[in-house]
């Protein structure tokens, strides 16, 4: 081999390592650049998870937020849910003194009264006084009083007798074949009316060994009618003194 030819090779292999050397380094700097410590792909990366770090952490806060706005709300709730139960009782309980009072206003008979309820007519029965006993055949107070209790227990509000408003403390008293009421006199026959629910009172009344059995058991003649409306004045004040 010649000199020339020998040195025409090494020549070309220089050349050859040049381009080679060349080539890495620009491979070596462009990775460097791309995936250094300080390339923008790095850069990218971190700042995307920089924002997802950043987006957890509000997550995290909003759920905190709407859990305390949660509790904020079923508390307040509660609390609304609270006065609403005390109105409504303290509501209740006015709507329920109002009845009571209105009740003993018309048992006292201080207030007039009207509704439907019931009339009963007590009536001496038939007999001979010469052959018998008329004490067993007229109306008693006892009698009366009987009627009068039934239809107080039986629910009813207000009461008169022959057109005479009773109240709580009214007093009845028997004299031969009339009877005493509050000081006023009445003869036989005796109306009892009665206000209130007309079913409940004609029931009590006619119940199978009730008082309607016994009165005509005693020879008393009893009527009874369901009235669609009883209208009552209030006592006289000459008459509750």
């Amino acid at each position: 081999m010649s000199l020339r030819t020998s040195d025409r090779r090494k020549r070309n292999n220089r050349i050859s390592y040049a381009l080679v050397f060349l080539v890495l380094g620009f491979i070596f700097s462009f990775s460097y650049r791309t995936l250094g410590p300080g390339s923008e792909t790095q850069q990218l990366r971190s700042g995307i998870d920089s924002k997802e770090e950043g987006f957890r952490e509000e997550l995290i806060e909003q759920k905190e937020r709407n859990k305390q706005l949660t509790d904020e709300i079923t508390s307040k709730q509660k609390a609304i849910a609270e006065v609403e139960q005390t109105l409504s009782d303290t509501e209740e309980n006015h709507d329920s003194l109002v009845k009571e009072a209105r009740s003993l206003r018309l048992l006292l008979g201080v207030v007039p009264a009207s509704g439907q309820g019931v009339r009963v007519e007590l009536a001496d029965g038939d007999y001979d006084p010469a052959k018998q006993n008329p004490n067993e055949y007229i109306v008693h107070e006892s009698q009366v009083l009987m009627v009068v209790n039934e239809l107080k227990i039986a629910g009813a509000q207000a009461l008169s007798i022959n057109g005479q408003r009773l109240n709580a403390n009214s007093s009845i008293k028997c004299t031969g074949p009339v009877i005493t009421i509050d000081g006023q006199t009445y003869p036989a026959p005796f109306v009892v009316e009665a206000i209130g629910d007309s079913d409940a009172l004609h029931s009590s009344l006619t119940l199978k060994g009730g008082v309607m059995d016994s009165l005509l058991l005693d020879n008393i003649e009893m009527k009874i009618e369901k009235q669609k409306e009883i209208i009552m004045p209030a006592l006289r004040d000459d008459i509750q003194g």
